[in-house]
């Protein structure tokens, strides 16, 4: 029996000062967000600049996260390499420093030959050699590959495959998926843009970066989803989609961390080639958190 994963993980960010990791910040900022009600933290995803790092780099952002999130709380490190073979041993070797999951996106350099048939193989050898269970990550407007509903459907069949992190924005899928599969089987929304009527759908919660910047409102909008309570949960729902919008669309991982930095976190700057936000967006994203009633 699979434990299912349900609440709100942040796909947290990697705070810099100048090109070096600041793994200071880094705990501090898990320590604050260890008060929003959120169930854990994704180290290593698209938010983290996960390509930008060294697997040294990596491997001590996950023991961070590890030693300094609440007690209960989940981490999930995103280990996907372009080789299966690296992927698992990458994988195993961050199973080592505690954490309850990976999140693996499928490899893409050589996208044109990944067909279902090597999808499939790619998953179920990582499924089988993985010491932690295995989130599916399907996040199409980076990797250029959308994963099949039916291909999905086969892998959540797979002891070790647990869940999925649809960061489409397919509500169809939802359905599709979860008509299928097990009951045992997660379903987590990687788009703000559908958390709320994802849930609705049946997801049992959300990878999303938007909480970075909006920790405690996103985690009411699962609590008060919980309770019943939709008429309050898509207020708030409809509130977070321009700041949603500003961070995943327009201005990307600088804007998300300039958010934290108005809101007392530490976001600084991205490692390049990412730049910085310009002075009109750092205007735009003020006037959103200030309307959110985040701005400290």
């Amino acid at each position: 029996m699979k434990t299912p994963l349900f609440g709100i993980f942040p796909a947290l960010t990697t705070p810099f000062s100048g090109d070096a990791v600041a793994f200071d910040r880094f705990r501090d900022n898990i320590h604050m967000y260890n008060k929003y009600g959120l169930s854990g933290f994704v180290v290593l995803g698209s938010t983290g600049e996960c390509v930008h790092l060294d697997d040294g780099e990596s491997e001590r952002l996950v023991r961070t996260a590890r030693e300094s999130a609440a007690a209960g709380m989940k981490v999930i490190a995103g280990t996907a390499r372009e080789s299966t073979r690296q992927t698992i041993e990458f994988g195993n070797r961050l199973a080592g420093l505690g954490i309850d999951a990976v999140l693996v996106r499928p490899p893409a350099y050589y996208k044109a030959k990944m067909d279902r048939e090597a999808l499939r193989r790619h998953y179920l050898t990582v499924a089988d050699q993985s010491r932690v269970p295995v989130i599916i990550y399907n996040v199409p407007p980076n990797t250029g590959i959308n994963l099949e509903t039916a291909l999905v459907v086969e892998l959540a069949a797979h002891p070790k495959i647990v869940a999925i992190k649809e960061s489409g924005g397919n509500l169809a899928m939802i359905a599709e998926v979860l008509l299928k599969v097990k009951s045992d089987f997660s379903y987590l929304l990687g788009s703000g843009y559908v958390f709320l009527p994802g849930l609705a759908l049946g997801a049992s919660g959300a990878i999303l970066a938007v909480a970075n910047a909006a920790p405690g409102l996103c985690a009411e909008v699962y609590t008060l989803f919980l309770e019943k309570k939709l008429e309050q949960a898509f207020e708030i729902q409809k509130a977070l989609i321009p700041l949603n919008r500003a961070v995943m669309e327009t201005y990307g991982i600088p804007g998300l961390k300039y958010c934290l930095d108005l809101q007392g976190f530490h976001g600084g700057p991205c490692r390049l080639p990412l730049g910085d936000v310009p002075d009109k967006g750092k205007t735009e994203l003020r006037g959103l958190i200030e309307k959110l009633g985040l701005l400290r």
